[in-house]
Protein backbone atom coordinates (compact mmCIF):
# COMPACT_ATOMS: atom_id res chain seq x y z
CA UNK A 1 0.00 0.00 0.00
CA UNK A 2 1.26 3.46 -0.90
CA UNK A 3 0.96 6.23 1.69
CA UNK A 4 1.08 10.01 1.58
CA UNK A 5 1.90 12.44 4.35
CA UNK A 6 -0.37 15.27 5.48
CA UNK A 7 1.56 18.04 7.23
CA UNK A 8 0.63 21.37 8.78
CA UNK A 9 3.07 23.75 10.46
CA UNK A 10 2.73 25.95 13.54
CA UNK A 11 5.41 28.64 13.37
CA UNK A 12 6.20 30.97 16.26
CA UNK A 13 8.06 34.17 15.38
CA UNK A 14 9.27 36.62 18.05
CA UNK A 15 8.50 40.19 17.00
CA UNK A 16 11.34 42.74 17.00
CA UNK A 17 9.73 45.19 19.37
CA UNK A 18 11.85 46.91 22.01
CA UNK A 19 9.40 46.07 24.79
CA UNK A 20 7.23 43.09 25.67
CA UNK A 21 3.65 42.50 24.57
CA UNK A 22 1.91 43.70 27.73
CA UNK A 23 4.55 45.64 29.68
CA UNK A 24 7.55 47.91 29.18
CA UNK A 25 10.31 45.35 29.91
CA UNK A 26 13.11 45.00 27.36
CA UNK A 27 13.09 42.13 24.86
CA UNK A 28 16.88 42.17 24.38
CA UNK A 29 18.33 38.66 24.01
CA UNK A 30 21.22 37.38 26.12
CA UNK A 31 20.88 39.47 29.28
CA UNK A 32 21.50 38.06 32.75
CA UNK A 33 18.63 35.76 33.79
CA UNK A 34 15.58 37.42 35.36
CA UNK A 35 16.84 40.98 34.86
CA UNK A 36 14.19 41.99 32.30
CA UNK A 37 11.09 41.36 34.37
CA UNK A 38 8.43 43.33 36.21
CA UNK A 39 5.25 42.56 38.18
CA UNK A 40 3.24 42.28 34.93
CA UNK A 41 5.38 39.65 33.19
CA UNK A 42 6.02 37.91 36.51
CA UNK A 43 2.25 37.45 36.90
CA UNK A 44 1.91 39.23 40.25
CA UNK A 45 -1.62 39.57 41.65
CA UNK A 46 -3.48 42.78 40.80
CA UNK A 47 -1.41 43.86 37.77
CA UNK A 48 -2.98 44.78 34.44
CA UNK A 49 -1.60 44.13 30.95
CA UNK A 50 -1.36 47.00 28.43
CA UNK A 51 -1.19 45.99 24.75
CA UNK A 52 1.90 46.97 22.71
CA UNK A 53 0.62 48.80 19.60
CA UNK A 54 3.85 48.17 17.65
CA UNK A 55 3.44 44.42 18.11
CA UNK A 56 -0.06 44.60 16.59
CA UNK A 57 1.33 46.64 13.69
CA UNK A 58 4.04 44.05 13.01
CA UNK A 59 1.50 41.22 13.13
CA UNK A 60 -0.72 43.10 10.67
CA UNK A 61 2.23 43.48 8.31
CA UNK A 62 2.67 39.72 8.21
CA UNK A 63 -1.06 39.21 7.75
CA UNK A 64 -1.19 41.57 4.78
CA UNK A 65 2.02 40.16 3.26
CA UNK A 66 0.47 36.67 3.22
CA UNK A 67 -2.91 37.79 1.86
CA UNK A 68 -4.83 37.11 5.07
CA UNK A 69 -8.22 38.53 5.89
CA UNK A 70 -7.74 40.87 8.85
CA UNK A 71 -10.50 40.79 11.46
CA UNK A 72 -11.61 44.28 12.41
CA UNK A 73 -12.04 43.11 16.00
CA UNK A 74 -9.92 40.32 17.44
CA UNK A 75 -9.87 39.18 21.04
CA UNK A 76 -7.30 37.88 23.48
CA UNK A 77 -7.95 34.73 25.49
CA UNK A 78 -6.39 32.95 28.44
CA UNK A 79 -4.82 29.62 27.57
CA UNK A 80 -4.55 27.78 30.88
CA UNK A 81 -1.79 25.32 31.60
CA UNK A 82 0.76 24.85 34.36
CA UNK A 83 4.47 24.81 33.66
CA UNK A 84 7.40 26.25 35.65
CA UNK A 85 8.25 28.86 32.99
CA UNK A 86 4.68 30.22 32.85
CA UNK A 87 4.43 32.43 35.96
CA UNK A 88 0.73 33.33 35.65
CA UNK A 89 -0.40 29.75 35.14
CA UNK A 90 -1.90 30.83 31.81
CA UNK A 91 -0.70 32.35 28.55
CA UNK A 92 -2.41 35.34 26.96
CA UNK A 93 -3.06 34.26 23.38
CA UNK A 94 -5.89 34.45 20.82
CA UNK A 95 -8.36 31.68 20.14
CA UNK A 96 -11.85 32.12 18.67
CA UNK A 97 -11.21 35.58 17.21
CA UNK A 98 -7.62 35.73 15.89
CA UNK A 99 -6.07 38.80 14.30
CA UNK A 100 -6.06 37.37 10.76
CA UNK A 101 -7.23 34.31 8.82
CA UNK A 102 -7.30 32.62 5.39
CA UNK A 103 -4.02 33.61 3.74
CA UNK A 104 -1.45 31.72 1.70
CA UNK A 105 2.24 31.45 0.89
CA UNK A 106 3.80 30.42 -2.43
CA UNK A 107 6.51 27.75 -2.40
CA UNK A 108 8.58 26.05 -5.08
CA UNK A 109 9.92 22.50 -4.81
CA UNK A 110 11.82 20.81 -7.65
CA UNK A 111 10.61 23.42 -10.13
CA UNK A 112 6.96 22.95 -9.14
CA UNK A 113 5.05 25.86 -7.60
CA UNK A 114 2.41 25.36 -4.96
CA UNK A 115 0.28 27.52 -2.69
CA UNK A 116 0.09 26.55 0.97
CA UNK A 117 -2.89 27.94 2.85
CA UNK A 118 -2.55 29.85 6.10
CA UNK A 119 -5.32 29.10 8.57
CA UNK A 120 -4.62 31.95 10.97
CA UNK A 121 -2.08 34.41 12.31
CA UNK A 122 -2.54 35.46 15.91
CA UNK A 123 -0.67 37.30 18.64
CA UNK A 124 0.42 35.78 21.93
CA UNK A 125 3.01 36.21 24.65
CA UNK A 126 6.02 33.93 24.90
CA UNK A 127 6.74 31.78 27.95
CA UNK A 128 9.97 31.86 29.93
CA UNK A 129 12.83 29.44 29.50
CA UNK A 130 13.96 26.44 31.55
CA UNK A 131 17.71 25.92 31.88
CA UNK A 132 18.59 22.34 32.73
CA UNK A 133 21.76 21.08 34.38
CA UNK A 134 23.82 24.26 34.19
CA UNK A 135 25.44 26.57 36.71
CA UNK A 136 26.99 25.72 40.06
CA UNK A 137 24.67 22.79 40.75
CA UNK A 138 23.89 20.64 37.73
CA UNK A 139 21.27 18.67 39.70
CA UNK A 140 18.73 21.49 39.35
CA UNK A 141 16.78 23.15 36.59
CA UNK A 142 16.52 26.93 36.64
CA UNK A 143 13.84 29.29 35.34
CA UNK A 144 14.75 32.41 33.35
CA UNK A 145 11.71 34.66 32.86
CA UNK A 146 13.38 37.29 30.66
CA UNK A 147 11.55 35.81 27.66
CA UNK A 148 8.16 35.68 29.42
CA UNK A 149 5.88 38.21 27.75
CA UNK A 150 7.96 38.72 24.60
CA UNK A 151 5.49 39.22 21.68
CA UNK A 152 5.00 36.32 19.29
CA UNK A 153 2.94 35.73 16.21
CA UNK A 154 1.84 32.17 15.60
CA UNK A 155 1.39 31.30 11.93
CA UNK A 156 -0.71 28.16 11.46
CA UNK A 157 -0.78 26.61 7.99
CA UNK A 158 -3.47 24.45 6.43
CA UNK A 159 -2.62 20.72 6.16
CA UNK A 160 -1.61 21.30 2.52
CA UNK A 161 1.98 20.08 2.82
CA UNK A 162 2.76 16.62 1.47
CA UNK A 163 6.49 16.09 2.04
CA UNK A 164 9.39 17.15 4.26
CA UNK A 165 10.81 19.16 1.36
CA UNK A 166 7.55 21.08 1.03
CA UNK A 167 7.56 21.71 4.79
CA UNK A 168 11.09 23.13 4.65
CA UNK A 169 10.19 25.27 1.62
CA UNK A 170 7.13 26.63 3.48
CA UNK A 171 9.14 27.54 6.57
CA UNK A 172 11.84 29.18 4.41
CA UNK A 173 9.27 31.17 2.43
CA UNK A 174 7.64 32.47 5.63
CA UNK A 175 11.06 33.22 7.16
CA UNK A 176 12.02 35.25 4.06
CA UNK A 177 8.83 37.31 4.33
CA UNK A 178 9.46 37.98 8.04
CA UNK A 179 13.00 39.14 7.24
CA UNK A 180 11.85 41.38 4.37
CA UNK A 181 9.30 42.98 6.66
CA UNK A 182 12.04 43.37 9.33
CA UNK A 183 9.64 42.28 12.07
CA UNK A 184 11.61 39.22 13.26
CA UNK A 185 15.33 38.44 13.17
CA UNK A 186 14.49 34.73 12.56
CA UNK A 187 17.47 33.48 14.55
CA UNK A 188 16.49 29.85 15.04
CA UNK A 189 19.45 29.10 17.30
CA UNK A 190 18.32 31.82 19.74
CA UNK A 191 14.71 30.67 19.50
CA UNK A 192 13.24 33.75 17.81
CA UNK A 193 11.83 31.49 15.07
CA UNK A 194 10.48 28.09 16.13
CA UNK A 195 8.47 25.46 14.31
CA UNK A 196 6.19 22.59 15.35
CA UNK A 197 4.66 20.21 12.83
CA UNK A 198 1.41 18.25 12.83
CA UNK A 199 1.89 15.14 10.71
CA UNK A 200 -0.23 12.17 9.75
CA UNK A 201 -0.21 9.57 6.98
CA UNK A 202 -2.99 8.05 4.91
CA UNK A 203 -3.28 5.66 1.95
CA UNK A 204 -2.66 7.49 -1.33
CA UNK A 205 -5.98 8.60 -2.80
CA UNK A 206 -7.74 8.66 0.57
CA UNK A 207 -9.44 11.97 1.45
CA UNK A 208 -9.95 11.60 5.18
CA UNK A 209 -7.11 12.49 7.53
CA UNK A 210 -5.21 9.96 9.58
CA UNK A 211 -4.38 10.34 13.28
CA UNK A 212 -1.84 13.13 13.68
CA UNK A 213 1.07 13.66 16.00
CA UNK A 214 2.64 16.99 16.85
CA UNK A 215 6.44 17.09 16.59
CA UNK A 216 8.28 19.74 18.61
CA UNK A 217 11.87 20.85 19.21
CA UNK A 218 12.84 21.67 15.61
CA UNK A 219 15.05 24.75 15.55
CA UNK A 220 16.67 24.31 12.14
CA UNK A 221 15.59 23.45 8.61
CA UNK A 222 17.67 20.27 8.77
CA UNK A 223 15.98 19.16 11.98
CA UNK A 224 12.54 19.84 10.47
CA UNK A 225 13.30 17.71 7.41
CA UNK A 226 14.91 14.88 9.40
CA UNK A 227 12.16 14.80 12.03
CA UNK A 228 9.40 14.62 9.45
CA UNK A 229 11.18 11.92 7.44
CA UNK A 230 11.52 9.84 10.58
CA UNK A 231 7.97 10.43 11.85
CA UNK A 232 6.36 9.65 8.47
CA UNK A 233 8.33 6.40 8.26
CA UNK A 234 7.45 5.54 11.89
CA UNK A 235 3.72 6.05 11.37
CA UNK A 236 3.69 3.97 8.17
CA UNK A 237 5.46 1.11 9.98
CA UNK A 238 2.95 1.27 12.85
CA UNK A 239 0.01 0.96 10.41
CA UNK A 240 1.63 -1.78 8.30
CA UNK A 241 2.28 -3.82 11.45
CA UNK A 242 -1.42 -3.64 12.34
CA UNK A 243 -1.12 -0.99 15.04
CA UNK A 244 -2.77 2.41 15.44
CA UNK A 245 -1.06 5.78 15.50
CA UNK A 246 -1.69 7.52 18.84
CA UNK A 247 -2.49 11.24 18.90
CA UNK A 248 0.30 12.69 21.00
CA UNK A 249 3.02 15.32 21.22
CA UNK A 250 6.49 14.03 20.34
CA UNK A 251 9.94 15.59 20.65
CA UNK A 252 12.66 15.41 18.02
CA UNK A 253 15.91 14.05 19.46
CA UNK A 254 18.62 15.14 16.97
CA UNK A 255 21.37 13.20 18.74
CA UNK A 256 19.55 9.88 18.20
CA UNK A 257 17.69 10.86 15.04
CA UNK A 258 14.29 9.82 16.43
CA UNK A 259 11.05 11.33 17.72
CA UNK A 260 10.09 10.37 21.28
CA UNK A 261 6.76 10.56 23.04
CA UNK A 262 6.40 13.62 25.29
CA UNK A 263 2.74 13.66 26.36
CA UNK A 264 -0.78 12.99 25.14
CA UNK A 265 -1.91 15.62 22.65
CA UNK A 266 -4.03 18.31 24.29
CA UNK A 267 -7.28 19.47 22.72
CA UNK A 268 -8.54 23.06 22.93
CA UNK A 269 -10.87 22.19 25.83
CA UNK A 270 -7.88 20.97 27.83
CA UNK A 271 -6.57 24.53 27.90
CA UNK A 272 -9.92 25.89 29.16
CA UNK A 273 -9.75 28.94 26.89
CA UNK A 274 -11.86 31.91 27.90
CA UNK A 275 -11.77 35.63 26.92
CA UNK A 276 -9.05 37.66 28.66
CA UNK A 277 -11.05 39.87 31.06
CA UNK A 278 -8.29 42.49 31.43
CA UNK A 279 -7.99 43.33 27.72
CA UNK A 280 -10.51 44.89 25.35
CA UNK A 281 -11.01 43.52 21.81
CA UNK A 282 -8.40 44.82 19.36
CA UNK A 283 -9.97 47.23 16.85
CA UNK A 284 -8.27 47.52 13.43
CA UNK A 285 -9.50 50.59 11.58
CA UNK A 286 -9.44 50.68 7.78
CA UNK A 287 -7.25 53.79 7.74
CA UNK A 288 -4.59 52.14 9.89
CA UNK A 289 -4.67 49.02 7.73
CA UNK A 290 -4.26 51.06 4.52
CA UNK A 291 -1.35 52.95 6.06
CA UNK A 292 0.42 49.69 6.91
CA UNK A 293 -0.35 48.23 3.48
CA UNK A 294 1.14 51.28 1.79
CA UNK A 295 4.40 50.81 3.70
CA UNK A 296 4.95 47.16 2.78
CA UNK A 297 8.16 46.47 0.84
CA UNK A 298 8.42 44.45 -2.37
CA UNK A 299 8.26 40.88 -1.08
CA UNK A 300 10.56 37.96 -2.04
CA UNK A 301 8.25 36.24 -4.56
CA UNK A 302 7.42 39.53 -6.29
CA UNK A 303 11.07 40.55 -6.37
CA UNK A 304 12.15 37.18 -7.80
CA UNK A 305 9.58 37.48 -10.61
CA UNK A 306 10.83 41.00 -11.38
CA UNK A 307 14.47 39.83 -11.47
CA UNK A 308 13.53 37.22 -14.07
CA UNK A 309 11.53 39.74 -16.09
CA UNK A 310 13.78 42.80 -15.75
CA UNK A 311 17.26 41.28 -15.65
CA UNK A 312 16.69 38.13 -17.71
CA UNK A 313 17.92 35.88 -14.90
CA UNK A 314 16.99 32.19 -14.63
CA UNK A 315 14.36 31.56 -11.92
CA UNK A 316 16.95 29.69 -9.84
CA UNK A 317 19.29 32.70 -9.77
CA UNK A 318 16.42 35.03 -8.93
CA UNK A 319 15.34 32.77 -6.06
CA UNK A 320 18.84 32.68 -4.55
CA UNK A 321 19.39 36.43 -4.88
CA UNK A 322 16.03 37.40 -3.37
CA UNK A 323 16.13 34.97 -0.42
CA UNK A 324 17.87 37.78 1.47
CA UNK A 325 16.60 41.35 1.26
CA UNK A 326 20.10 42.76 1.68
CA UNK A 327 21.57 40.43 -0.94
CA UNK A 328 18.89 41.51 -3.43
CA UNK A 329 19.70 45.19 -2.76
CA UNK A 330 23.42 44.42 -3.15
CA UNK A 331 22.78 42.75 -6.52
CA UNK A 332 20.68 45.61 -7.89
CA UNK A 333 23.21 48.25 -6.86
CA UNK A 334 26.04 46.21 -8.38
CA UNK A 335 24.11 45.88 -11.66
CA UNK A 336 23.56 49.63 -11.70
CA UNK A 337 27.34 50.12 -11.55
CA UNK A 338 28.19 47.17 -13.83
CA UNK A 339 25.20 46.46 -16.11
CA UNK A 340 25.77 42.76 -16.80
CA UNK A 341 23.18 41.03 -14.57
CA UNK A 342 24.10 37.41 -15.29
CA UNK A 343 27.83 38.03 -14.68
CA UNK A 344 27.03 39.76 -11.38
CA UNK A 345 24.66 36.95 -10.44
CA UNK A 346 27.29 34.29 -11.17
CA UNK A 347 29.88 36.03 -9.00
CA UNK A 348 27.46 36.56 -6.12
CA UNK A 349 26.20 32.97 -6.16
CA UNK A 350 29.70 31.49 -6.35
CA UNK A 351 32.37 33.69 -4.78
CA UNK A 352 30.32 36.03 -2.58
CA UNK A 353 27.99 33.42 -1.06
CA UNK A 354 30.91 31.03 -0.57
CA UNK A 355 32.61 33.56 1.70
CA UNK A 356 29.39 34.62 3.45
CA UNK A 357 28.41 31.02 4.18
CA UNK A 358 31.90 30.22 5.43
CA UNK A 359 31.64 33.03 7.97
CA UNK A 360 27.90 32.59 8.53
CA UNK A 361 27.33 36.26 7.69
CA UNK A 362 24.74 38.37 5.93
CA UNK A 363 26.04 40.61 3.14
CA UNK A 364 25.19 43.70 5.21
CA UNK A 365 27.66 42.56 7.89
CA UNK A 366 30.61 42.13 5.50
CA UNK A 367 33.09 44.74 4.27
CA UNK A 368 32.22 43.95 0.64
CA UNK A 369 30.27 46.70 -1.14
CA UNK A 370 28.62 46.75 -4.59
CA UNK A 371 31.16 49.27 -5.91
CA UNK A 372 34.07 46.99 -4.89
CA UNK A 373 32.61 43.99 -6.74
CA UNK A 374 31.68 46.13 -9.76
CA UNK A 375 35.20 47.56 -9.83
CA UNK A 376 36.70 44.07 -9.80
CA UNK A 377 34.49 42.91 -12.68
CA UNK A 378 35.50 45.97 -14.71
CA UNK A 379 39.18 45.06 -14.23
CA UNK A 380 38.48 41.64 -15.75
CA UNK A 381 36.59 43.20 -18.68
CA UNK A 382 39.44 45.64 -19.30
CA UNK A 383 41.92 42.77 -19.47
CA UNK A 384 43.91 44.08 -16.52
CA UNK A 385 43.47 40.71 -14.77
CA UNK A 386 42.13 37.32 -15.83
CA UNK A 387 38.99 35.76 -14.40
CA UNK A 388 41.13 33.28 -12.48
CA UNK A 389 43.27 36.04 -10.96
CA UNK A 390 40.03 37.91 -10.31
CA UNK A 391 39.01 35.21 -7.82
CA UNK A 392 42.30 35.64 -5.95
CA UNK A 393 41.82 39.41 -5.90
CA UNK A 394 38.24 38.96 -4.70
CA UNK A 395 39.36 36.97 -1.66
CA UNK A 396 41.64 39.84 -0.62
CA UNK A 397 38.97 42.47 -1.34
CA UNK A 398 36.38 40.53 0.67
CA UNK A 399 38.76 40.09 3.59
CA UNK A 400 40.11 43.64 3.75
CA UNK A 401 37.63 45.89 1.95
CA UNK A 402 40.49 47.26 -0.18
CA UNK A 403 39.98 48.69 -3.65
CA UNK A 404 40.57 45.91 -6.26
CA UNK A 405 42.96 48.09 -8.31
CA UNK A 406 45.10 48.65 -5.23
CA UNK A 407 45.19 44.90 -4.50
CA UNK A 408 46.25 44.18 -8.10
CA UNK A 409 49.04 46.76 -7.91
CA UNK A 410 50.30 45.68 -4.48
CA UNK A 411 50.44 42.00 -5.42
CA UNK A 412 51.76 42.54 -8.96
CA UNK A 413 48.84 40.68 -10.52
CA UNK A 414 48.45 42.74 -13.70
CA UNK A 415 47.69 40.43 -16.60
CA UNK A 416 50.48 39.80 -19.13
CA UNK A 417 49.11 40.60 -22.57
CA UNK A 418 52.38 41.52 -24.32
CA UNK A 419 52.84 39.08 -27.23
CA UNK A 420 56.62 39.31 -27.20
CA UNK A 421 56.77 38.60 -23.45
CA UNK A 422 54.52 35.56 -23.83
CA UNK A 423 56.04 34.21 -27.04
CA UNK A 424 59.19 32.98 -25.29
CA UNK A 425 57.15 31.22 -22.60
CA UNK A 426 54.96 29.52 -25.25
CA UNK A 427 58.05 28.30 -27.13
CA UNK A 428 59.55 26.97 -23.90
CA UNK A 429 56.34 25.04 -23.05
CA UNK A 430 56.20 23.45 -26.52
CA UNK A 431 59.87 22.53 -26.37
CA UNK A 432 59.38 20.86 -22.95
CA UNK A 433 56.45 18.70 -24.18
CA UNK A 434 57.42 17.29 -27.63
CA UNK A 435 55.19 14.20 -27.31
CA UNK A 436 52.08 16.32 -26.75
CA UNK A 437 53.07 18.60 -29.65
CA UNK A 438 53.28 15.61 -31.96
CA UNK A 439 49.91 14.30 -30.76
CA UNK A 440 48.31 17.71 -31.34
CA UNK A 441 49.67 17.88 -34.89
CA UNK A 442 48.26 14.43 -35.55
CA UNK A 443 44.79 15.73 -34.79
CA UNK A 444 44.41 15.66 -31.00
CA UNK A 445 43.44 19.35 -30.85
CA UNK A 446 41.97 19.07 -27.36
CA UNK A 447 45.55 19.28 -26.06
CA UNK A 448 45.44 23.03 -26.63
CA UNK A 449 43.95 23.28 -23.14
CA UNK A 450 46.93 21.40 -21.71
CA UNK A 451 49.37 23.87 -23.32
CA UNK A 452 47.35 26.87 -22.09
CA UNK A 453 47.45 25.41 -18.59
CA UNK A 454 51.21 25.03 -18.72
CA UNK A 455 51.68 28.65 -19.82
CA UNK A 456 49.34 29.80 -17.05
CA UNK A 457 51.33 27.77 -14.55
CA UNK A 458 54.58 29.43 -15.59
CA UNK A 459 53.03 32.91 -15.40
CA UNK A 460 51.18 32.19 -12.13
CA UNK A 461 47.87 32.70 -13.90
CA UNK A 462 48.76 36.19 -15.15
CA UNK A 463 48.94 35.43 -18.89
CA UNK A 464 46.10 36.69 -21.07
CA UNK A 465 44.30 33.47 -22.14
CA UNK A 466 43.22 34.91 -25.48
CA UNK A 467 46.76 35.96 -26.45
CA UNK A 468 48.16 32.62 -25.22
CA UNK A 469 45.65 30.71 -27.38
CA UNK A 470 46.61 32.77 -30.45
CA UNK A 471 50.35 32.29 -29.91
CA UNK A 472 49.99 28.55 -29.34
CA UNK A 473 47.91 27.98 -32.46
CA UNK A 474 50.38 29.98 -34.52
CA UNK A 475 53.36 28.01 -33.15
CA UNK A 476 51.63 24.64 -33.49
CA UNK A 477 50.53 25.24 -37.05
Amino acid sequence: MEFEAVIGLEIHAQLRTESKLFCGCSTRFGSEPNTQVCPVCLGMPGVLPVLNRRAVEYALKMALATGCRVNTNSRFARKNYFYPDLPKGYQISQYELPLAEKGEVLIEVEGRRKRVGITRIHLEEDAGKLVHGEGADSRYSFVDLNRAGVPLIEIVTEPDIRSPDEAVATLKALRDILLYLEICDCNMEEGSLRCDANVSVRPTGETTFGTKTEVKNMNSFRFLRNALEYEIKRQIEVIEEGGKVVQETRLWDPSRGVTVSMRGKEEAHDYRYFPEPDLLPVPVEEGWLEEIKGGLPELPAEKAERFVREYGLPPYDAGVLTASKHLALFFEECVRLYPKPKVVSNWIMSEVLKELNRENKDIKDSSLTPDLLASLLKLIDEGVISGKIGKTVFEEVYRTGKDPRKVVEEKGLVQIADRDALKGIVEEVLKTHPAQVEQYRKGKEGLIGFFVGQVMKKTQGRANPKVVNELLREALS
